[in-house]
């Protein structure tokens, strides 16, 4: 499985596997690859919204530096 090319796209991505994972004709086999796409997929999301989440912490820090230097 390729890696997304954004949060959005591994949470399309996501919801089709999903989709085919709670489908009752899905042959047990097809079912564990799925799961193991799944897992590198929330994987890939997990750590896109930590980045994401640290990157903000990061610019709230300068700003409330700036603003103490303002004082």
């Amino acid at each position: 499985m390729k890696q997304p090319k954004s949060f959005e796209e591994g949470m399309r991505r996501l919801q089709e596997v999903l989709g085919v994972l709670r489908d009752d004709a899905t042959p047990l086999a097809q079912s564990v690859k799925i799961y193991a796409e799944a897992a590198s997929l929330i994987s890939y999301c997990k750590q896109t919204l930590d980045d994401a989440k640290l990157k903000i912490e990061e610019i709230d820090a300068e700003l409330a530096e700036k603003a103490g230097d303002d004082l």
